[in-house]
């Protein structure tokens, strides 16, 4: 896959990311590999942020519509082959 196709794939879902950071140009797509891994992150930290009663379950509601505008933006950055962080998520850093 061709950096383009890979950046988009791993936005796409969970296993598409792990198929893009396998099979993809890695180095290539690096930027949004660690974009998507990191939108996934921080969903998966607000799921769990929404067992909490009350509290929890509004926090996670109003994560979730953010991480939601941030993966969409991800998404679009990806076809238009930009490297433009998301806000807040994009600073992280894992894959180096």
């Amino acid at each position: 896959m061709d950096k383009k196709a890979t950046g988009i794939i791993a936005y796409i879902t969970l296993v598409g990311l792990i198929i893009a950071f396998c099979a993809g140009d890695k180095e290539g797509a690096k930027f949004h590999l660690n974009q998507a891994l990191a939108i996934w992150i921080v969903n998966l930290a607000l799921t769990v942020l929404g067992w909490i009663p009350v509290i929890g379950w509004i926090l996670s509601l109003v994560g979730g519509i953010f991480v939601f505008v941030c993966w969409v933006m991800g998404l679009v950055y990806a076809i238009k082959e930009e490297e433009k962080e998301v806000p807040l998520i994009g600073k992280i850093q894992i894959l180096k």
